[in-house]
């Protein structure tokens, strides 16, 4: 029987209750369902996408125009994550009882936007995005610069202890952390969703701001040369790092395609080649490219032979200077309108949120945790998996889970041994949000 999370129907009343919320609201009882049905619709989405059909959450979505919320809630919570985070993690009064709803906040970026990478694959979703698109690149080249600026993911972890002392300096130190680790995973999704967007724009203006503006190709290829997801021997595939065999190492991954394909529609494309100007600077960048095009990364992805031959021809000639045009641009609004709406505020709005939302009653931690068990069902998420769980040691097949906090899988036991000075912090928060979610569940059930 195939696994559901929500029925059409259900999916159509999350979809058109979807809303822009305020920063201020970030947090609330309102922000929090908002987040809830996302998170369903974003499970759901995988599944249907897994299963190749009746993709019935991207069409809901396409229908009532809702693509663009999301885009903005996505936002909404980078900017928070930036302005109004850090001075609430260091708030003498920002002692939290637990972290979990706090957590579901910064996880709320990562959830839309693993659920824009879902959909965007289909046109009609990147159609549908509307003006909202120019966002969305902005975004993406916020998060492909900050990629390419780090040698490895390892580099996003930080650990800023600075005004953090006391009893609040752990949990606020496991909240930084384990931001800085979402973080990395954020920028990998804004590679696949920058791709889907070269797939499918034939914008005037987008075309205009990937490569006048930003100068997207060489932001791409500033990532294949430092190529963030891959290590000496290990590549980051499916959400962790695994051990690659020498036999397997020049394979190219999902990431190192994403990459190429948005390179060679950026510089093929009839009207990006038309817009694109290639001064010397640029020209010496893009033929870096060349010493990366082997014919084994050829034979994995056979259109690169046009990219090749594209080089080549670069190489010996001067493209025609780039013709001066007029053009009437539209301009992205939603980053702007958040920051222009709460410049000034931010240190109210932290103080506010510390006091009125991430400080719970324990009847409102008894509904929440109760929704959060039924949100994060361990048998659907399971279903969301790839492949077979592997070890987070060795990456060899697994068939035992971490017994703390279920959320790490090995295959024997010299490997959980192993690895467990890199698991202990996030076993810590995960085990932290599962007991509290249990003691809630029983004191409401015996209430």
């Amino acid at each position: 029987m195939e696994t559901s999370v929500v029925l059409p129907v259900e999916a159509e009343g999350f979809v058109q209750s979807l809303e822009a919320l305020s920063l201020k609201e970030v947090g609330s009882s309102r922000w929090f369902t908002q987040h809830e049905y996302t998170e369903k619709l974003n499970m759901q989405a995988i599944l249907n996408a897994s299963a190749m059909h009746n993709e019935f959450v991207r069409e809901i979505l396409v229908s009532h125009g809702k693509i663009a919320v999301l885009i903005h809630e996505m936002i909404l919570i980078e900017v928070w994550k930036q302005k109004v985070f850090p001075i609430l993690c260091q708030l003498q009064d920002f002692i939290p009882k637990n972290t979990f709803h706090l957590y579901m906040v910064i996880h709320h970026e990562a959830t839309v936007i693993n659920l824009l990478e879902t959909i965007m694959f289909h046109k009609d979703a990147c159609e549908a995005a509307d003006d909202s698109v120019l966002d969305l690149v902005d975004y993406c080249h916020r998060k492909l610069m900050l990629l390419a600026s780090k040698a490895t993911g390892a580099a996003f972890v930080t650990h800023d202890q600075q005004n953090l002392t006391g009893k609040k300096t752990l949990s606020s130190m496991e909240l930084q952390i384990q931001s800085s680790e979402l973080e990395f995973e954020i920028c990998l999704m804004a590679v696949s969703v920058l791709r889907y967007i070269t797939d499918h724009t034939e914008s005037v203006s987008v075309i205009n701001r990937l490569l006048c503006t930003h100068n997207m190709p060489c932001v791409l290829v500033q990532l294949i040369h430092c190529c963030p997801w891959s290590r000496e021997v290990e590549k980051y595939v499916n959400g962790r790092w695994e051990k690659i065999p020498a036999e397997d190492r020049l394979k190219m991954t999902k990431l190192d395609g994403q990459v190429w394909i948005s390179l060679y529609n950026l510089l093929l494309k009839e009207d990006c080649q038309r817009k694109y100007d290639f001064n010397h600077f640029n020209k010496n960048q893009l033929l870096k490219l060349r010493g990366f095009l082997t014919e084994v990364l050829i034979d994995q992805l056979p259109n690169l032979v046009e990219l090749q031959r594209f080089l080549a021809h670069l190489s010996v000639t001067d493209p025609p200077p780039l013709k001066k045009e007029l053009i009437l641009e539209q301009i992205p609004e939603i980053r702007n309108h958040i920051l222009t709406e709460n410049s000034g505020k931010w240190k109210a709005i932290a103080k506010y949120q510390v006091k009125e939302l991430f400080n719970l009653s324990e009847s409102d931690l008894k509904i929440q945790a109760k929704r959060l068990a039924e949100t994060y069902n361990l048998d659907v998420i399971e279903n969301l998996l790839p492949d077979k769980p592997k070890c987070g040691s060795c990456g060899k097949e697994a068939a035992k889970r971490c017994s703390r906090c279920q959320g790490e899988w090995y295959c024997h036991r010299e490997c959980q041994v192993k690895h467990w000075p890199k698991h202990q912090k996030t076993c810590q928060l995960l085990t932290e949000v599962t007991e509290r979610i249990q003691t809630e569940l029983h004191i409401n059930s015996s209430g």
